[in-house]
Parts: structure tokens; C-alpha cells; sequence
């Protein structure tokens, strides 16, 4: 070949290599090539080159992006992964956010007055890439639904006619998506715990809740879900509404429980109320949140750390959460149950 002929050659390799560049970069080629040339200087967590790219190139599939074109400002919303390749549903900006205590509890909770939210109560990244999967099947139950409190009703509840009309109908509803969208395996129970010799009785309603839903775990030991469905009591001029594929919807909170009540400015545990689940249900709460401001940035509220143990200790999945309150409608409430069924969804099965 000729000399000129060779040059032209470099010439052209050297414009696509220019040209690839950006892409190269976008792609996570920045954090490569520091790895490789200055391993001092860019945190690897000690993965191999092709380990490195396979994560970084996970990361860029699972935001859904198209790398070519992508400005910056698109490419930095990928969202962050975890050491096991799991996306861990916020940014890694977000990420690091939430690592700050006091950024956590302004913009993810609201700590009851009688309880603290401590420092290494949370490991966020962990919570967030603890694998809570269950294998999704209609044979045998994987979910129990159950009711503290099954008498509560919404604004336009005519609980005379029957417990359709309150929260018990809104767990039917989501009983029914879950099984016939997802095809998960669900039992609905119909306990009336908040009912004492015929007469209502909030009062000692979670120690009367706890014998049955015991032997209910017994009898179908392929249950690894539990969930305590109510709806929740606010001021009478306060609505818990956004609006959701058209449709006006309840917004929901979850809620944890920390067995930690502050005495004398001191949080200590509450004897007789421990829970051995507490780290998993934080992390299934956060999870659960953090999928639903990925789907539906208004549909849930701050989740609720309160003192006491509530409900939340018969297994790691276990959660508490508040569908509305009585000024939502009965229609608001079920039209909540659609978003709720696609966050556990995603949070069980993906």
C-alpha cells in the first residue's frame, strides 16, 4: 500500500475513534479507563475491567435510556445498582442523598414524636438491594391480606350494609389484582378484631388480631407476605387524593413500627413488643416507596415510623399500610389498589 494511501488510513481511524467518544464515555468508558490506567483513583470495588462495563452497561439498560444522543443531564438519571447488579430504583445522586440521616427523615419519613429514627436503624443501600422476591404462583397462597381494624369506612360508607363498604372491600380489591394481573397466590382474611361481644372496640385490637393470624400462617406455610390494610383518620378538611390514569385515587402510606419508645430524651426498646423483623420491614417499606415514586411521584405519602410493634412482626415482608382516610371515597380507595398491586409487584417479582 501506498505511503499516502496509509495516511489517509490514519486519518479516517482517527476521526471514529474521535467521533466514539462520547458514546465511550456515556457508557461508563471514563470509569474504565480510570480503572485501568489509575486504579488509585477510581473506585472499583475490586471488579475486573469486563466485570466493570457489564455493570455500567446494566445501569445504562435498566433506565431505559438510548446511549446515543443522550445528553448528560438524561444519562445521570439512571438509576443507581447495587454490588449484585440490582437497580436499586433511585439515582445514584439520590443514592447518596439518601446516605444522609437527616436528608432520610425530611424527604422519606415521619418520625412519631414518641420514638427516634437512629443513625443505624437504616443502611440505605442495603435496605434498597435486599433481595425480597417470592416466587409468584396461584397454587398456594403467598399473601395474606388481613384487617386490625376491618369497621373502617370512607365518607360515603353505609357500613350497615355490610364490610364491602369499608377497608375489607378495598382488600378485595386488591386481592383480585393481585391474583388476576400478577398471578400471585392470595388469602383475604375476614377477622373482625375491632369488635368485642358484638360492639365496636379499637382497644386491644392487635392482641386479639394475633391468634388468628398465627394459626392462619400455620395452616398455609407458603405464605411470605403479610399485610395489615386500613385506612387512616385525619383532620375533616384534609384529602388524601392525586389522580392516577385519569381516575381521582386515595394516596397510601406505609407504615413501620420501631419498638422504641424516647424516655427521659432516651429511646429504648419496649419490652414485650419486640419484633426480630424490624431492619426487613424498614426495607420493604422503603422499597415499596421507592418503586411507587418511580411509577407514581404523588400516589404515597412519607412512610410513618411510630414506637409501638403493631403488626408488623410475623414475618420480614410484613407491612402496615393506610389506604386514604374517612374523608376519601369507597371508589378513591379502589382506585388506589391498582398502583398498590403493581409497587408490590414489582418489589416481589422483579
Amino acid at each position: 500500500m501506498k505511503k499516502k494511501d496509509k495516511t489517509w488510513l490514519n486519518i479516517i481511524g482517527l476521526v471514529v475513534f474521535l467521533l466514539s467518544l462520547p458514546l465511550f464515555f456515556r457508557m461508563g468508558g471514563g470509569q474504565i479507563a480510570m480503572a485501568e490506567v489509575l486504579p488509585g483513583q477510581a473506585e472499583t470495588g475490586g471488579l475486573s475491567f469486563a466485570a466493570l462495563f457489564e455493570r455500567e452497561k446494566k445501569a445504562v439498560v435498566s433506565a431505559n435510556l438510548n446511549t446515543i444522543g443522550v445528553d448528560d443531564v438524561e444519562f445521570s438519571k439512571a438509576l443507581a445498582v447495587s454490588a449484585g447488579g440490582r437497580p436499586l430504583r433511585v439515582t445514584a445522586e439520590e443514592l447518596a442523598n439518601m446516605k444522609d440521616l437527616q436528608y432520610l427523615r425530611s424527604n422519606y419519613y415521619i418520625v412519631d414524636s414518641r420514638t427516634s429514627l437512629l443513625a443505624g436503624d437504616i443502611d440505605v443501600e442495603q435496605a434498597l438491594s435486599l433481595d425480597l422476591t417470592i416466587k409468584k404462583t396461584k397454587q398456594e397462597p403467598k399473601v395474606l391480606i388481613f384487617h386490625t381494624h376491618i369497621h373502617e369506612g370512607f365518607a360515603d360508607s353505609d357500613m350497615s350494609k355490610g364490610l364491602s363498604e369499608g377497608i375489607w372491600g378495598v382488600g378485595e380489591e386488591l386481592k383480585r389484582i393481585l391474583e388476576e394481573e400478577y398471578g400471585i397466590g392470595v388469602i383475604h382474611d375476614g377477622g373482625q378484631y375491632d369488635m368485642v361481644n358484638g360492639k365496636g372496640q379499637t382497644t386491644g385490637a392487635y392482641e386479639r388480631m394475633e391468634p388468628p393470624i398465627r394459626e392462619i400462617l400455620k395452616k398455609y406455610p407458603s405464605i411470605e407476605v403479610c399485610i395489615d390494610l386500613h385506612r387512616d383518620g385525619v383532620a375533616e378538611g384534609t384529602r388524601l387524593v392525586t389522580e392516577i390514569d385519569g381516575k381521582s385515587t386515595a394516596q397510601v402510606m406505609f407504615f413501620n413500627g420501631l419498638c422504641r419508645l424516647n424516655k427521659n430524651g432516651t429511646p429504648q426498646p419496649i419490652s414485650g413488643l419486640e419484633n426480630p423483623y424490624i431492619k426487613e420491614n424498614l426495607a420493604f417499606s422503603l422499597q415499596m416507596k421507592t418503586a411507587a415514586d418511580q411509577f407514581y411521584p404523588d400516589f404515597t405519602r412519607k412512610i410513618y415510623l411510630n414506637a409501638y410493634r403493631f403488626s408488623l412482626h410475623f414475618m420480614p415482608r410484613s407491612s402496615l399500610v393506610e389506604v386514604g382516610a374517612q374523608t376519601n371515597t369507597k371508589v378513591e380507595a379502589k382506585n388506589a389498589m391498582k398502583p398498590l398491586a403493581q409497587v408490590l409487584a414489582s418489589v416481589l417479582t422483579e
